[in-house]
């Protein structure tokens, strides 16, 4: 039986396909159109999807969507009465999109793909949960959801038993924890629902200290975890603008995407980021108070907060923690499909052992590709191709890493990466400045084998299942920071990808062969794009993206291409 769910109008567009419990394939939308964050409908990821699996769309038992807009418009019109005549601008400006998309899935899909059968909703919140549960290691875990907001609901925790989940707090708009950081995101000039992870990359140039009082004036949070936003202090309820004249008068002038960070922003970041921690903490200690589980599962946006994630084991009494590594909503897709095939059909529940699920391209296809386009390439077999990556990066070489499918999330995890040599103290600059074009306070993510990762981070215990997408943060070890200093961060903390062998071999090969040549046995891992543009999808996308900057080589499964090679020999 297949189960195809989507999710899409709002932001991070993207289609999931289980079959009897088991994921085939999920994918955003943006791989496809190259437009960043794309929330239009997914018709590009539903077509690979059913192409994975060699089905057609009416092959599919159920499909459905990842919220229901109906509860999600009447929170929308709340809002505005509650604030008119203020609302009445950005309430003529928004509501066509509700009448021509938002409330109109069904139409859309069935125009779109000619499905024939039944259409299903699931709550906003529950698609994350039983993302983050249901492919989850753990048979019974607390759950925690933070984000901005889904139809009423920003916060909300439970419990997750065998296929079942119960939801049995919530916190409802406009008070977030999601919305808060967006807020100063935008305040400090970058864009919401994108550049987040900015600011809490900024965070770490700032003092905490320094406007901690006066953000805390924006929350109130309560010893059991519930908070309060002063509502005096945003405008996002009537305006399309995050934060309101008081707050203004607070932080002083907002600073413009084309102005210079100065120290004043950073410590801004950082005062906000601690907040976060603080209240993230807080609530934690009550979900663990209240559902008594030793592990724990987190989705949402700001799960994808890996300054906060790499000090909840360490600052609450959970032992144990999973988070999706598509956490924020382009994950709701997965989350609503397999809560159809494991909860409501109860089918048996799969642990999501990689992020692998994306379209991947044949020895063939990418062959094909070279010689119509009369591009010079090296065939390299299995042994050859790792030894020789290896050492161009050892010779600070930037190698655009393209091979298998596709990774699913906002994370390049060996699929599609850029990769360099960390032990170079000039290649974090480099690779801002020639490679990615973006702001040189950009830190970047180390990439290293299971059994070496103690050696290098401060990780206690078991080491955390989220470790292995990038998605929490452990400080390097001191006798190793000048070792790596291209992915040791201003606060000599790192973004470790931890990788297994049977997770990535070819990755995995690739990491210890720099080790035998560096003594050091971790790769810079970024991912393969550009500012402004997702993660490369096809052969062709990973070509551009090594043409227009300054990758050195380019590795397209076992094909070696080198910068400035135009003709096939």
């Amino acid at each position: 039986m297949y189960i195809l769910w989507v999710s899409c109008f709002h932001h991070d567009a993207s289609a999931t396909l289980v079959k009897n419990g088991k994921i085939i394939a999920a994918v955003e939308e943006e791989r496809f159109t190259r437009k960043k964050h794309d929330k239009t409908f997914p018709k590009n990821a539903i077509q690979y999807c059913l192409k994975q699996a060699g089905i057609n769309i009416n092959q599919v038992k159920y499909v459905g969507f990842y919220e229901k807009p109906l509860l999600k418009f009447e929170r929308v019109i709340y809002q505005h009465l509650q604030t008119f005549p203020k609302s009445l601008k950005t309430f003529v400006k928004s509501t066509p999109d509700w009448f021509t998309e938002k409330l109109r899935f069904t139409k859309i899909l069935k125009k779109q793909t000619k499905y024939k059968g039944n259409v299903l909703f699931i709550n906003h919140h529950m698609s994350h949960a039983a993302s983050t549960f249901l492919p989850s290691p753990f048979k019974k875990a607390a759950i925690l959801i933070i984000d901005g907001v889904g139809e009423w609901t920003t916060t909300s925790y439970g419990i997750g038993n065998k296929n079942e989940i119960e939801l049995i707090k919530e916190i409802k708009f406009p008070h977030s924890i999601g919305l808060l950081y967006s807020t100063i995101t935008s305040f400090l000039g970058f864009k919401i629902n994108n550049d987040e992870y900015k600011v809490m990359g900024l965070a770490a140039y700032g003092n905490p200290e320094k406007y901690y009082d006066q953000l805390k004036k924006l929350v109130k949070i309560e010893k059991d975890g519930s908070f309060k936003l002063n509502p005096k202090y945003f405008s996002y309820t009537y305006t399309d603008k995050m934060h309101s004249k008081k707050l203004i008068r607070l932080l002083g002038k907002p600073r413009k995407t084309e102005n210079e960070i100065t120290q004043k922003h950073k410590n801004i970041a950082a005062s906000l980021q601690k907040i976060t921690e603080e209240i993230i903490i807080t609530i934690l200690k009550q979900v663990y108070k209240i559902t008594k589980c030793e592990s724990l599962v987190m989705a949402g946006g700001v799960a994808l907060n890996s300054v906060v994630n790499g000090k909840i084991l360490e600052n609450t009494p959970f032992k144990k923690m999973w988070i999706q590594p598509n956490a924020s909503d382009g994950g709701g897709s997965m989350g609503a499909a397999l809560y159809i095939s494991n909860t409501i059909l109860n089918k048996k529940r799969n642990q999501l052992e990689n992020a692998y699920y994306g379209p991947e391209y044949s020895t063939k296809q990418i062959k094909k590709f070279l010689d119509e386009h009369e591009i010079k390439y090296k065939t390299l077999n299995e042994t050859n191709l790792t030894k020789t990556t290896a050492k161009l990066i050892h010779e600070n070489k930037i190698i655009g890493w393209f091979q298998g499918r596709m990774e699913w999330g906002p994370r390049a995890l060996g699929n599609r990466s850029i990769l360099a040599n960390p032990c170079n103290p000039e290649m974090k600059n480099v690779l801002n400045k020639k490679v990615k074009h973006r702001e040189t306070f950009r830190p970047f993510a180390p990439a290293v084998c299971e059994e070496d990762a103690k050696k290098y981070f401060e990780i206690n215990g078991e080491i955390p299942e989220p470790s292995k997408y990038m998605l929490m943060i452990f400080p390097v070890k001191n006798n190793h920071q000048k070792k790596i200093p291209a992915i040791t961060h201003v606060d000599r903390t790192a973004r470790p990808q931890i990788i297994t062998k049977t997770t990535n071999p070819r990755y995995y090969e690739l990491i210890k062969k720099f080790g035998k040549l560096s003594k050091t046995p971790i790769l810079i891992n970024t991912s393969f794009n550009v500012k402004g543009e997702p993660i490369v999808c096809t052969p062709q996308d990973a070509y551009n993206c090594f043409k227009n900057t300054g990758i050195d080589y380019l590795i397209l499964n076992k094909f070696l291409i080198k910068k400035n090679d135009s003709k096939t020999t």
